[in-house]
């Protein structure tokens, strides 16, 4: 009966414990946020806001007093910038928000209605707000984004870009694809009935997709045949892609220099020239592109020469091998760099797109010589890279096998 008696009076003082600590936990007052966006420093809810986009040529400070800060506070404020925000890199058109001292009466900032924050965003995910009112100050702030394996089947019908609209991918696979592709499927040659099973991983952001992250495993389909291309890291900073047989998806050079419109002239020993008038050879591809399109180098090399060509205009000569030489004519402009002697990989833009010369349209005279003769660049087979480490032959086959599974199995849900 003793110990019984023990064992209550123990039992009841820890519910009297356990009580108070409720009773004391409930008289901490909670705050609900109701902030409309994420919590970036401030209440947003608690201020007016006015929203809008970077000008042309403005810079922080001018954008800072168009908004109602005085010139000296907005002055002070971007020396506060330092290495949080780099002011050179505002860009037009990018979107800001305003923030003001809640008055309904107020339009502009006033004296009652001072501005007291700025937020510049850079993108969707990334942003710097800007304190304008007392203390200055200056910080940056990135939403959280998430990642997630996803798989995609498509099949063409009319286009690339509609089909995978229709399927619900993001366009940004469309370009990650045509990276990797690029060197073994023509983009612009797609046929009807062509498929593309794609696993890979996306990140977005406030239920948005933002970007493919890496795709990890794709196969390309054309009536019976199949071009895998299998993500592997061998991290030596090379390839990262390689099909089946641990060869390459790389190739030696790009099977295009640029994203055009279209083909405007082909490869010819008697085309009339549309200026001149004149029949001759023209031992080249025109690609017809909007004045500006960069232009890249379809493989790593040296620069002969970049500079005036006479009826070629700005022309840009690349020596790749003892073999390849190609040319890019009627650009514009040349890539910061590009030089003679300069040292360029495949990829890398070295000019853009013009109608300078003899030309009657902005488009891109593209040439290749092999072993000094001019070849159709449309033809032009390319062998491909080195193939992947012997080593890693073994570890390839079971990434492959294991990327096959994962997309097999999101396929069935």
């Amino acid at each position: 009966m003793k110990l019984c008696k023990i064992f209550i009076i123990i039992f009841l003082s820890i519910i009297f414990m356990l009580g108070g600590c409720k009773r004391k936990a409930a008289e901490v007052p909670v705050i609900e946020q109701t902030d409309s966006v994420p919590p970036i420093g401030f209440w947003a809810d608690s201020l007016d806001m006015f929203e809008g986009t970077v000008r042309n040529g403005e810079t922080l400070t001018t954008l800072l007093t168009r908004l109602g800060m005085d010139a000296d506070s907005a002055y002070s404020l971007a020396m506060k910038c330092d290495t949080v925000f780099d002011v050179r890199k505002m860009r037009a058109g990018n979107r800001y928000r305003a923030y003001y001292f809640m008055d309904s009466t107020a339009i502009g900032s006033t004296a009652e209605h001072p501005l007291e924050y700025v937020v510049y965003d850079h993108d969707k995910v990334n942003m710097t707000i800007f304190k304008c009112n007392d203390s200055l100050a200056v910080w940056n702030f990135s939403k959280p984004v998430e990642t997630e394996d996803v798989y995609t089947d498509v099949t063409i019908c009319t286009s690339l870009w509609n089909d995978m609209a229709k399927a619900g991918a993001s366009v940004n696979l469309i370009a990650a694809l045509s990276d990797i592709y690029a060197w073994t499927v023509d983009f612009f040659g797609l046929q009807e009935g062509d498929r593309f099973r794609v696993l890979y991983e996306q990140e977005s952001c406030e239920g948005e997709i933002i970007d493919v992250h890496r795709i990890y495993y794709a196969e390309f389909q054309r009536d019976s045949s199949v071009l895998p291309a299998i993500y592997f890291d061998q991290g030596d900073d090379g390839n990262l892609y390689w099909n089946e047989k641990g060869e390459s998806m790389r190739k030696a050079f790009l099977k295009a220099p640029l994203k055009f419109t279209r083909i405007s002239s082909g490869f010819s020993y008697h085309r009339r020239h549309p200026v001149t008038g004149q029949v001759k050879a023209h031992t080249a591809v025109d690609y017809a592109a909007p004045t500006g399109t960069p232009v890249m180098s379809i493989g790593d090399g040296t620069v002969v020469s970049a500079g005036w060509s006479g009826g070629g205009g700005n022309t840009v000569k690349i020596r790749h091998n003892s073999v390849y030489q190609t040319a890019y004519l009627h650009l514009s402009r040349y890539a910061t760099g590009i030089k003679a002697g300069a040292r360029v990989h495949q990829g890398d833009v070295i000019g853009y797109v013009g109608s300078t010369g003899m030309s009657t349209g902005p488009h891109l005279d593209f040439r290749v010589w092999k072993n000094g003769s001019p070849v159709n660049p449309l033809k032009l087979e390319s062998p491909p890279s080195d193939p992947i480490k012997e080593e890693n032959r073994v570890a390839l086959d079971s990434v492959r096998l294991g990327f096959r599974q994962e997309m097999d199995s999101l396929a069935r849900k």
